[in-house]
């Protein structure tokens, strides 16, 4: 249905609401907060929002442990807030989506504590096991936090499945009674006015039957068995028929371990249960897998990750965009140079926001902020961050450990929003409820809104450029020069108009290349990085050439 196709047009903006700016001097990032910079957000072209989780939660997972689906918490405001917000929101003409968490509760949830007691009809809404002989586990799979997936419940005598943190159960999808469940959420807030879903770990909701032991996979044990069940196709076309075909809203589905040919099971425009997809191939260019498995960064590695989506969806689905998000660290501190900080940041920008598909930018992103290093792991509050610290490479010093905590941690894109060189900068009038990264006197938005080659500057560009370019909607992606390691070249064309993007990731000098179809001298140059062209490309230089017949 066409209409629901506004989302291609779009650029969304992630908030982490707890990070983003306090209104209420609390020294937690709120809803009132998040009221104050609207026109922030749509001063930067950006005309959606997504949350990431602001339900009632104890906070084990960062709110992505949710005990009431039909709430907002208090601590971010509540009901009232949120409904200023998504007034707020609708009034400038953006959209607003909600995360969806529904692979997994907080063990605090009411379901969770009655399905404990074996109490009707929640005895079986979550996945419980009996210990094997000699109390061993039911299977050997691990969770994605803190070590394996089963946890002892002294109540209900049972082990519970979590592939997150202890505190976060797994619902049973298979009970149809959860699936009616998961349909209220959805109606609920649809209902009040919200826009679509960011949809969490949503490829995990289906687990193969019997739960088998992995014998296969070395890392992650269980991923083989529950990532793309058996019935999750079933599923997610049963909450579309159901709920999402009777609103104009969109999903969008976080899939982890997927590539573009079984992406097309589930976005495909005519067959396919969701809009887009989040992947995290693009992630991986600088990892194996995971960020706690790092290795040096392969710009060819990145390059074949956009492209790869950018050519096998082509005509068939959409592509969701982005380099930043809150479950990775900061992505100029990865790819990028902390060293030429500014122009990596634009380069970066540039790599992506003039693909197709509908970018997504991560709150702080835009002005180039980059990771944070603590003096001790104390410091950090991301549970996953914690454990791997706590359990894994012991043979290294606490030095090295921490230096990989550095490179790695999620915490790192969870610091306060830097918004101006105030205490604090400028987050909180309180006691900010996390660290502040110490660059903020340096890197803020007060300091950028006035400089004209400023990075924040650079991104209210570049989304106009593509907003106003119908080559960026609608032009053929081809990707040039495959096998360099210092360029991304990439064009998008159609007919009547054309575009070319350089984008430079080394510190040393290049000489300007171009693919024969495409005459520089002819070509407008709409949006780079250095107020000056030379003869060769400066570090981390970028450009995009534009031509219309």
């Amino acid at each position: 249905m066409e209409e629901k196709r506004w989302y291609k047009d779009m650029v969304f903006y992630q908030i982490w609401p707890r990070s983003f700016k306090d209104g209420d001097g609390d020294g937690m990032g709120d809803l009132w907060g998040v009221l104050e910079k609207l026109d922030y957000i749509k001063s930067l072209g950006c005309d959606g929002i997504w949350f990431s989780p602001i339900y009632p939660s104890p906070g084990a997972d960062c709110g992505y442990d949710i005990s009431d689906y039909m709430d907002i918490a208090p601590e971010f405001g509540g009901m009232e807030a949120f409904k200023k917000v998504l007034d707020g929101c609708h009034a400038r003409g953006m959209k607003l989506i909600m995360d969806l968490v529904v692979n997994h509760t907080s063990d605090e949830h009411e379901w969770f504590q009655k399905s404990r007691q074996r109490i009707d009809p929640y005895t079986d809404y979550y996945i419980w096991r009996p210990a094997k002989p000699e109390g061993a586990l039911p299977n050997n799979w691990d969770s994605n936090f803190e070590g394996k997936a089963w946890t002892w419940d002294d109540e209900r005598q049972e082990y519970y499945l979590h592939l997150f943190a202890v505190k976060q159960p797994d619902l049973n999808m298979d009970n149809p009674l959860v699936r009616e469940e998961v349909k209220n959420i959805l109606r609920f807030w649809l209902d009040m006015g919200v826009d679509g879903f960011r949809e969490d770990v949503i490829t995990y909701i289906s687990k193969k039957e019997g739960l088998p032991d992995d014998k296969l996979f070395p890392v992650y044990k269980g991923m083989l068995q529950y990532n793309h069940g058996p019935h999750i196709h079933e599923y997610l076309a049963e909450f579309k028929h159901d709920v999402f075909d009777h609103y104009d809203c969109f999903t969008l589905a976080e899939a982890p371990m997927v590539w573009p040919k079984q992406a097309l099971k589930y976005i495909d425009e005519q067959k396919g249960q969701i809009d887009m997809m989040i992947q995290f191939q693009c992630q991986c260019a600088d990892c194996f897998f995971t960020d706690y498995m790092p290795h040096k960064f392969s710009l060819r590695k990145m390059k074949r990750a956009f492209s790869s989506w950018q050519n096998k969806l082509a005509g068939k689905a959409w592509n969701m965009l982005y380099i930043e998000n809150h479950d990775h660290p900061r992505i100029v501190s990865r790819y990028g140079s902390e060293e030429y900080w500014k122009e990596s940041a634009k380069t970066l920008a540039a790599s992506y926001l003039f693909q197709q598909g509908t970018p997504f930018i991560y709150q702080g992103q835009e002005i180039g902020m980059l990771n944070w290093r603590p003096e001790n792991p104390g410091m950090y509050e991301d549970v996953q961050t914690r454990y791997q610290y706590e359990h894994t490479n012991l043979k290294k010093s606490p030095k090295a450990r921490l230096k990989k905590l550095w490179r790695a941690s999620r915490d790192s894109a969870r610091t306060p929003m830097q918004w101006d060189s105030s205490e604090n900068a400028g987050f909180t009038t309180g006691e900010p409820w996390f660290y502040v990264n110490e660059n903020y006197k340096k890197i803020n938005v007060a300091q950028q809104e006035g400089q004209r080659y400023s990075v924040l500057n650079f991104y209210r560009k570049a989304i106009q450029l593509r907003k106003t370019l119908p080559v960026v909607r609608y032009g053929r992606y081809k990707e040039h020069f495959k096998l360099s390691n210092k360029q991304y070249v990439y064009s998008r064309q159609m007919p009547g108009e054309k575009i070319l993007v350089i984008c430079s990731f080394t510190k040393r000098k290049l000489e300007v290349r171009a693919p024969r179809s495409f005459d520089l001298r002819t070509g407008r140059l709409i949006l780079t990085n250095y107020p000056a062209q030379e003869r060769f490309l400066q570090p981390y230089e970028c450009r995009v050439y534009h031509w219309k017949e």
